[in-house]
């Protein structure tokens, strides 16, 4: 491949692993030196010193809320040396799926390099053990609107701000993963129109796609349930040559209109394919034949999406994206054999400077007291973690939020897999339900509605405080109808599946009320993506928030303004 080798990016890993922790102290003082005419670092007194033991000593942990005032600065256009000593030219803005609302994150050049390094070292193991010749992907990847601050400065989504750039397109150009769509599809002003072009574009070029990508499974389920109403018409431009008059935007129109030719034969060849699979399954390689595998994030909350990304997959491998957030790039996934639930991250120790705060236990009736942060060097495999990150724009020992437990290592960085989030938590009295009892309870629970031939489209969660004591509310949107009995017992069974202990206790005392379970009408997830679209959220990034508070009005409403059917839980009469 042009331009990328291949052997030499792995090397350039395999060095920089053999001491992590010497590489974290030369990163730690790199991010120090290049920083310190900053004014929150002036002002907590580092006086030059850059050291992890003076660094720990004179900074504090914080969370974004911390660093609010500081970013707000930025964003009403203080060119002062803030966070960073150069100043902050350009934002990000996060999901804003678990707060309610997008937040503005610094972004950097040093960001957006980091970021490609993560990626050419995946891909290097990745086409070590999937090999592909020439050609394009087919990557449901879009561009968010970009905002401009009071301050004028341009923010949006980290994904639109590293696609855009000319060095990551240059890269993509390298690694032979272009994708079949121009960037007026990628950067279209409706996703909608966005995602049909995708599909035009990507099946004229049906023999180039040698994989499949979104930076989220999510994203690529979605598409293929959309693929499922529109395929038809797809067809139909493609035997005419003509795009369908839904397509609007005027630059998105002109470009794709310059793909289109009449192909009757191209048209004849899907339309009997689709035709002749059974409830779509298998539909990627029979559209795609040389696509040698799927690729997007699939850990966390994507991971209930794998069943039915594995249903449109067929036999096709399934490979786990890498380890990042809006606000700094972790680890890249140099196993692609392993299975997205096995999936490990080895975090590349020169791109931040990370620290761990081991999960506390509680001790009987005492609260659980906070271990103090330790290096990457001296975590231990088995054990689970708080991921503290400081990075190349700004964020300083920085609550990611993630929580992560050690898998192995390779040489001596630690191998991470994804957990769940810390903050998102069911609780109302004693009890304390993560991201990840929730995922667990659903599934055991959705293996009831399974017995009826459907299936659980999506799902999330809230706690309902109008009445004394509060309880457990899961909304669900269904693949069809079920029985009445089979959604009672679907509630009960969620409420069997919490077995928190405090959860457990504070039920058979009455401190919670029984659990609740909602179904909502079908298309409602789709109104909640539309609403974080609307935000300026990008697609791209989307996560289904699997917790909504209070705070997040908005899409609370959009969930119990489509209730169609409520079921008490008995579990614990």
């Amino acid at each position: 491949m042009r331009n990328f080798h291949q052997d030499a990016v792995i090397d350039e890993f395999e060095a920089l692993t053999k001491d992590v922790g010497k590489v974290q102290r030369e990163t730690l003082k790199m991010i120090l030196e290049e920083n310190s005419e900053a004014e929150y670092l002036q002002n907590l007194g580092l006086g030059g010193r850059t050291d992890p033991e003076s660094f720990k000593a004179c900074v504090p942990l914080v969370s974004h809320a911390d660093l609010d005032s500081y970013i707000r600065r930025i964003v009403a256009g203080e060119s002062s040396s803030i966070l960073t000593g150069k100043p902050i030219t350009s934002l990000s803005l996060s999901s804003g799926s678990t707060q309610g609302k997008p937040r503005y994150v610094p972004f950097n050049d040093l960001l957006l390099q980091n970021a490609i390094q993560v990626y050419r070292t995946s891909f290097a193991f990745r086409n070590k053990v999937f090999p592909h010749g020439d050609g394009k992907a087919l990557k449901f990847i879009y561009g968010s609107h970009e905002v401009r601050t009071s301050g004028g400065l341009v923010a949006a989504s980290v994904s639109t701000n590293i696609f855009s750039s000319d060095q990551f397109k240059r890269t993509m150009k390298d690694i032979q993963s272009q994708a079949t769509s121009p960037d007026e599809v990628i950067f279209g002003r409706s996703f909608e129109q966005s995602l049909y072009c995708h599909f035009l574009c990507g099946l004229l070029s049906y023999q180039e796609v040698q994989f499949i990508f979104a930076a989220f499974v999510y994203s690529i389920v979605q598409a293929f349930r959309t693929f499922e109403l529109v395929w038809e018409e797809l067809c139909a431009n493609i035997r005419d040559g003509v795009l369908s008059p839904k397509i609007t935007d005027p630059s998105m129109r002109a470009a794709v209109s310059k793909l289109l030719i009449p192909n009757p034969q191209l048209a004849d060849e899907i339309y009997n394919k689709c035709k002749g699979l059974n409830n779509w399954l298998g539909l990627i390689p029979a559209l795609w034949p040389n696509a040698k595998y799927v690729h997007g994030i699939m850990t966390g909350s994507m991971e209930p999406y794998l069943k039915k990304m594995r249903h449109y997959a067929g036999d096709l491998p399934l490979l786990s994206g890498d380890y990042g957030s809006s606000e700094c790039m972790i680890g890249a996934n140099i196993h692609p054999e392993l299975r997205p639930e096995e999936v490990r991250f080895a975090v590349i120790p020169d791109i931040g400077y990370f620290e761990f705060i081991p999960m506390a236990t509680n001790s009987g009736d005492k609260p659980a007291v906070e271990a103090e942060p330790i290096g990457l060097e001296e975590i231990e495999v088995g054990k689970e973690y708080e991921i503290i990150i400081t990075n190349f724009a700004g964020l300083y020992r920085y609550r990611l939020g993630d929580v992560v437990r050690v898998g192995g290592f390779h040489n001596s960085t630690p191998e991470l897999q994804f957990v769940c989030r810390r903050g998102l938590v069911l609780n109302v009295n004693i009890d304390k339900n993560t991201e990840r009892d929730l995922k667990l309870a659903v599934e055991e629970a959705s293996k009831l509605v399974a017995t009826e031939n459907l299936e659980v489209i999506d799902f999330s969660s809230c706690v309902d405080r109008s009445a004394e004591p509060g309880h457990y509310v899961i909304f669900w949107e269904l693949s069809g109808e079920a029985r009445e009995s089979v959604l009672h017992s679907c509630a009960d069974c969620l409420d069997r599946s919490f077995v928190d202990s405090g959860y457990m206790i504070s039920r058979k005392a009455k401190g919670i009320a029984p659990l609740e379970l909602r179904i909502v009408r079908q298309g409602t997830f789709r109104k909640v993506l539309e609403h974080y679209i609307n935000q300026g959220a990008s697609m791209s990034q989307f996560k289904n928030p699997r917790y909504v508070s209070p705070s997040n009005a908005a899409v609370l409403r959009i969930l119990c303004d489509n209730v169609v059917e409520r079921f008490f839980s008995m579990a614990y009469d």
